[in-house]
């Protein structure tokens, strides 16, 4: 068993030493991390005017959401559905099939190998910045950093069971470019990165509250602004737990469904 567990936190060390061996590329991303940030900024800054409340968000609050669910998606992001999608187009992923390992489970430590050094080497570099730039406030209470950086872990962990769910599908369709790209664009429209979830219109904020989504970007944001505090804080974070468990389910029927369907295109 001890052996098995080291053989996987291989997996995450040998991505991160990867990542590092490709680390400027992540300079140029505070870059142009820190510019979207500024262009919503200026945005909201425009419609706030002379200040008041939007969605149940101040001026300030919104300045630091922006700046938080940005920086916080250098972390969870990952391109394992585009990996899983190649390795199924190339027929590479009948060899990762005969190893004695779970092809998926190695996928979640790569992806985390990935979001480590993103976290380090990206988010909080570029959260710097930000600050720096932008006129964000950090929270204060203990409990919502903690609260922040649990749901942070999690967001990724949603994050890349939906990507994994979406590179299984290429076994099903063959060409999944398009389901990648539409799950992109849902992702981060509906998770609340380019608009808090609070500002949409009722009739699609409703729904929203029972799709994974806003367990991505828009609770721990809610978090890190101060908009949910104390014992409210857990309430949400079980949100997520209840949605990494729920997406298990598809995960692992796909991949199991997917092994017996294999049929090799190229390699």
């Amino acid at each position: 068993m001890s052996n098995t567990l080291g053989a996987y936190i291989d997996f995450i060390r040998i991505r991160f030493l990867t990542m590092l061996a490709y680390r400027v590329n992540y300079y140029s991303g505070i870059l142009i991390y820190t510019l979207n940030i500024g262009v919503y900024y200026f945005t909201w800054k425009a419609i706030y005017g002379g200040g008041g409340e939007l969605g149940g968000f101040t001026a300030s609050q919104m300045t630091t959401y922006l700046a938080v669910s940005w920086m916080a998606r250098a972390f969870y992001f990952n391109n394992l559905d585009r990996e899983i999608s190649t390795d199924i187009r190339d027929g590479s992923i009948a060899i990762q099939f005969i190893r004695p390992y779970n092809y998926v489970l190695v996928k979640m430590m790569q992806g985390l190998g990935e979001g480590m050094f993103r976290f380090l080497m990206l988010m909080i570099p570029g959260m710097a910045v930000a600050m720096l730039l932008y006129p964000v406030k950090l929270p204060t209470a203990p409990s919502a950093w903690a609260g922040f950086l649990v749901m942070l872990f999690f967001s990724f962990l949603i994050n890349s069971q939906l990507n994994i769910i979406t590179g299984l599908m290429a076994f099903f369709v063959e060409n999944n470019e398009g389901f990648m790209r539409m799950k992109r664009v849902v992702v981060d429209l509906f998770s609340g990165l380019i608009i808090p979830i609070s500002l949409f219109p009722s009739w699609l904020s409703g729904p929203m509250n029972y799709l994974p989504f806003q367990a991505i970007t828009y609770l721990p944001g809610s978090v890190f602004t101060g908009r949910i505090q104390g014992a409210s804080i857990w309430s949400v974070l079980g949100i997520q737990v209840v949605w990494f468990v729920i997406l298990l389910i598809p995960m692992v029927w796909l991949y199991h469904a997917s092994r017996r369907r294999l049929f090799v295109q190229g390699g």
